[in-house]
Order: C-alpha cells, then structure tokens, then sequence
C-alpha cells in the first residue's frame, strides 16, 4: 500500500501534519490526547472554498453568481468530497477509535469528506497555498465534470423514481456551432412530460445543466403549493 505521502503527492516537511489530518477524534479520544483532525478540517474547509471558486471562475467566464455558486456548492458537497477520498485513498491511512473502526468508519462519508479537508488543511500549513491548490486542481478538478454529474443527476432521478417509478430521459435537442466550439441542447423528460432543459458544451454538461434546471423548477414547484 502506497504510503500517505505517495498518495496526497506531496513530501511534507513537518509529517506530524499529515498523520494529524488522518487522525479521527475517536482515536484521539481514546488515547487521551486532544490531536485530531477538526482543526485542520475548519481551514481546510476554507482553502478547498477558495481554491474551486478560483477555477471555477477562470473557467466559467460567462456564468453567473447564481451559476458559480450551484457548481461550487456541488463540488464541495460531503458525497463528493468523500468520492474524492475514496478515489484518492485515504480510507486505510484514517487513524479511528475502536468503535468507528468496527462499525465502518473508513467508508462513512462524514469521516472521508472531513478527513480530505483535513488533509488539504496541512498541505496549507506545509506547502503553502500552491500546494493545496495543486493537491485539488490536480488530482480532482481535472475530473469535476464526473463529480458534479453526478451529483445532480442521480438527485433527479432519484426524486423522479420516486413518483413514476422509471428514471428520467435526457433527449438532445440541438446542436450548434462549428466542430472546435459546439454547444449542445437537452432536455430532461419523465415520460411525456418536460421537466428541464439546458446546454453545455459537451453533452454531458448539457445534462447536467438540464438535470439542475429540472430540480430548481421542481423546487420552486414545490414552494408555490405549500404557499
């Protein structure tokens, strides 16, 4: 198994960093020491905040506040940073208390998604900002466009199931702009009816955009009829 170093990427100068950031309040707890990881987790938090608005807004020029916030807010959820932990590895480096260890703990997503902040916290304290940043843009920004898909799409389907019983349908329905520079157009539907629709320059982000659309008018919908 590759050590924690290997996987976060980077060769830390004070590793007590590292091997705090990886430590569970359980484990603490139970060796009588106030070491863990909240502290790292609450500026972590923030560098992690800081670093996705920045991508997001050097590559979304043309988006919004509105828009900026709904794909950050994505991006750093608790299902997507515990994807990201999982996918980086840091479930068998966690140090957990008995109790965590024997009812799951390295794959609950509350203890990956904090333990990730964590980590991007001491990569801070260590390397500086450029450190963490390169820790997050690198090993997962490059990749946001699976995360944030997910994320949107399996909430509306999740919620369309609920009252149809079959997923929704995402239909293209144009597609414009030169070969290098395309836009695409989709519409997300649940049987006959429409339920969203968006664009993106894949189509995937197409669908993700249509998938949001979706849900923000089903919660508006939603407001009106308790209203």
């Amino acid at each position: 198994m590759a050590s924690a170093e290997e996987l976060v990427g980077h060769g830390f100068r004070d590793p007590s960093l590292l091997e705090e950031a990886l430590t569970h309040k359980s484990y603490a707890y139970e060796r009588g020491t106030q070491r863990n990881n909240e502290r790292l987790e609450f500026l972590g938090d923030s560098v992690l905040a800081a670093v996705v608005a920045h991508r997001l807004f050097l590559d979304h020029p043309g988006d919004d506040e509105g828009r900026l916030s709904q794909l950050k807010a994505s991006l750093v959820s608790r299902p997507t940073l515990a994807r990201w932990a999982e996918q980086c590895g840091l479930g068998p480096h966690l140090k957990l208390g008995s109790g965590e260890e024997t009812t799951g703990g390295r794959e609950r997503p509350s203890i990956l998604s904090n333990a990730l902040e964590a980590v991007i916290g001491a990569l801070y304290l260590d390397g500086g900002y450029a450190a963490a940043r390169g820790f997050v843009e690198s090993r997962f920004l490059a990749e946001r466009d699976d995360f944030v898909e997910t994320d949107f799409k399996s909430r509306l389907q999740e919620l369309v199931q609920k009252r149809s019983k079959t997923p929704p349908e995402y239909r293209l329905v144009d597609t414009a702009g030169p070969d290098h520079d395309k836009t695409f157009e989709v519409t997300v539907l649940a049987g006959n009816r429409t339920l969203g629709g968006g664009k993106g320059k894949t189509k995937k982000e197409a669908e993700q955009d249509a998938a949001r659309d979706a849900l923000r008018r089903m919660t508006r919908k939603s407001a009106q009829a308790k209203d």
